[in-house]
């Protein structure tokens, strides 16, 4: 691993970086500087709240303004969080709705989802993966269905083309299964806070923030996602779709089915080994355990340990044993005696 002159750590070759242990204890009392730079901070969810508390707590006077949004996909959004933050520590807090453009030489976004209006500010990007793996939408989400066993975060020098910049730093954490995707942020969270630390601290000493080009033969991108995406694919393996009921759960909407005619949020599942079935058909109850439904897949079962209706009531019990799970709505099928 490479080094600055003050001992820091740079990208390797590959973009893996291995964490460092964020500096604990109170805010650090530092006299101002009039070579330091400034940045503004466009702040989203518990990732974004993380950042600003923890750049606030070594570096305060770097802080210039920060921009809060609020997400109505998120069941938790924090943006009170952070715009009460701003208000007790006498910090510039803008809604999104503002439309304010960066009055600093550099910006800093962090769990945001539009553009910047940055003129001619350096904007620096957190991105919820090791780049140039997973340029995109829902990064985490995506590693986590696809059992990834090395998660992390990308800072990076956004562009016209996204994810696509040059690297400036990264901090990566091994995870095992099963893990929520509360679990992951909460993991990842500490790598936000590496990331953070040595932004500010190099702003703060007037240093160049290098960054490194992304190699393009790497690259992979991780779609957007809407609604539909939240339902469950039936053809999948048991072992995929309980990986995917644990990566769309709070803060996010829960992965769906459709049950009689109605939409279901699937919370909490476990997959089970599979059993011969001579007329494999997947969405179908096979079994009931202890009033738990459990469902054929494309490969193995899972077996449904938690869900709710559309309004979060809790749905215990199947209305019949004959019920079958679909991908979205459709017409309701009749059990047939054969």
């Amino acid at each position: 691993m490479e080094t600055d002159n003050r001992g820091r750590r740079r990208a390797a070759a590959d973009g893996h970086m291995v964490p460092r242990a964020f500096p604990a204890g109170q805010r650090r009392r530092l006299p101002k500087r009039n070579c330091m730079k400034k940045l503004t901070l466009f702040a989203m969810t518990e990732k974004g709240y993380a950042v600003l508390t923890s750049i606030f707590a070594a570096y305060p006077d770097i802080i210039d303004a920060v921009v809060g949004a609020a997400d109505k996909g998120l069941a938790k959004d924090y943006r009170e969080e952070i715009a009460d933050f701003c208000a007790k520590n006498k910090l510039r807090f803008y809604d999104r709705s503002e439309r304010p453009s960066i009055g600093t030489e550099y910006g800093l976004a962090v769990s945001w989802r539009w553009m910047v209006n940055q003129g001619r500010s350096r904007l620096i990007v957190f991105h919820d993966s090791l780049l140039p793996r997973y340029r995109g939408f829902n990064p985490l989400v995506t590693a986590l269905i696809n059992g990834d066993t090395t998660i992390g975060v990308t800072a990076l020098y956004a562009t016209g083309d996204y994810d696509r910049g040059d690297i400036i730093s990264q901090s990566s954490s091994t995870i095992s299964y099963p893990i929520t995707i509360q679990e992951a942020i909460k993991t990842t969270l500490a790598n936000y806070r590496e990331l953070a630390f040595e932004i500010a601290e190099s702003l703060f000493h007037d240093q160049a923030l290098l960054g490194t080009p992304q190699c393009e033969a790497q690259a992979s991108y991780s779609l957007w996602r809407d609604e539909e995406d939240y339902f469950i694919n039936w053809t999948e393996p048991a072992t995929t779709i309980r990986r995917t009921v644990d990566a769309v759960g709070f803060p996010y909407r829960g992965a769906a089915a459709t049950m009689d005619g109605k939409v279901v949020r699937v919370l909490k599942a476990q997959d089970l080994p599979d059993v011969r079935i001579a007329n494999r058909t997947c969405g179908k109850v096979i079994f009931v355990q202890d009033s738990r439904p459990v469902v054929v897949c494309g490969k193995g079962l899972l077996r449904i340990d938690e869900m709710v209706d559309e309004s979060g009531n809790p749905v215990t019990s199947l209305s019949r044993f004959r019920t079958r799970f679909n991908h979205s709505i459709t017409v309701r099928h009749e059990a047939i005696e054969y």
